[in-house]
């Protein structure tokens, strides 16, 4: 759990992850892929990471794309919790 962060700080924390932006509550990204069997790969990677860090984000699949949406809902929005995450999964597609 942590403390929502604040606009401003949400905005300075995405300059340093690739991809990712705010919408709402959530910041999200849309993952692009060659086909579905990839996107399925990939989501399986996302599920075990999001295990060991005890954050699950709402992943949406729809045939090669995979839209990620990662919220603190306990603490009310995005916290660190939910940036460190975000560049956590950045590093698995990389």
């Amino acid at each position: 759990m942590g403390f929502p962060l604040k606009d401003e700080d949400i905005d300075k924390a995405l300059a340093s992850v690739a991809y990712w932006q705010r919408d709402g509550q959530n910041i999200v990204r849309e993952f692009k892929f060659d086909g579905f069997p990839d996107s399925i790969n990939f989501v399986n990677r996302v599920a075990d990471l999001a295990e060991r860090s005890n954050h699950h984000p709402d992943i949406t699949i729809k045939f090669n794309r995979v839209r990620l949406a990662l919220s603190s809902h306990d603490s009310g929005g995005v916290t660190q919790r939910d940036i460190r995450l975000a560049t956590a999964i950045n590093q698995l597609k990389a």
